[in-house]
């Protein structure tokens, strides 16, 4: 009877020490909200340029962005601005990294924390995007009366996977900062597209929040 007795309290204690580490991991991962970037996410300061938009060889052909198109003002409270995009355009993601496209028309807005650039970082930065080919130099100019850079690149597409065609897309990048943030803002258009009407709109419409 006693070696029984002891044969049962050994089998309860490997019972319990099995369970108590099963319930371990649940309790170790930090909960999610679907489309919500985290804290520590948004406030990181990257070491890397956000990469080259990049086209859809298989998507259907775009056309420019018509002269009535409608405009609705997109705010993002956790990245902390807003910013006008065309009405009916498909949105992903939120915080540090949205991007609003119709086919191969392309719009990413990516912040971070950061120093303010300057044309030999933003140069760096270019130097580090593969697959970019750079058409000008930074360039300053002034949106909503704060200081900016602007730059142009190029990429082509992957080949489409029956006509073995590429898409060229020719993209305006734009460098804001505000109170310690950084905001990389990527137009993107395929060749032979006019949007330049459209996109001067959108990037002038961007406002520190």
């Amino acid at each position: 009877m006693p070696f029984r007795a002891l044969m049962v309290v050994a089998a309860a204690l490997m019972v319990s020490g099995c369970g108590s580490s099963k319930s371990a991991p649940p309790s170790a991962q930090s909960p999610t909200t679907n489309g919500v970037v985290t804290t520590s996410a948004q406030t990181t300061t990257s070491s890397a340029p956000p990469s080259a938009l990049q086209a859809e060889a298989n998507s259907a052909a775009t056309g420019d962005i018509p002269d009535n198109q409608v405009f609705i003002s997109f705010r993002d409270r956790a990245a902390g601005y807003s910013m006008k995009y065309p009405e009916g355009w498909a949105q992903r993601g939120a915080g540090a990294r949205v991007t609003f496209r119709d086919k191969n028309n392309i719009v990413r807005v990516v912040t971070a924390s950061g120093p303010l650039p300057t044309a030999a970082s933003i140069s760096a930065d270019l130097g580090r995007l593969p697959g970019a080919h750079v058409q000008s130099r930074p360039g300053t100019l002034t949106i909503n009366g704060a200081h900016a850079f602007k730059v142009v690149y190029t990429t082509q597409s992957a080949p489409n996977a029956v006509t073995g065609k590429r898409v060229t897309l020719v993209v305006d990048r734009y460098y804001l900062a505000h109170a310690g943030k950084e905001a990389i803002v990527d137009l993107g258009t395929p060749v032979g597209v006019d949007n330049v009407d459209a996109y001067r709109l959108m990037i002038e419409s961007f406002r520190w929040q």
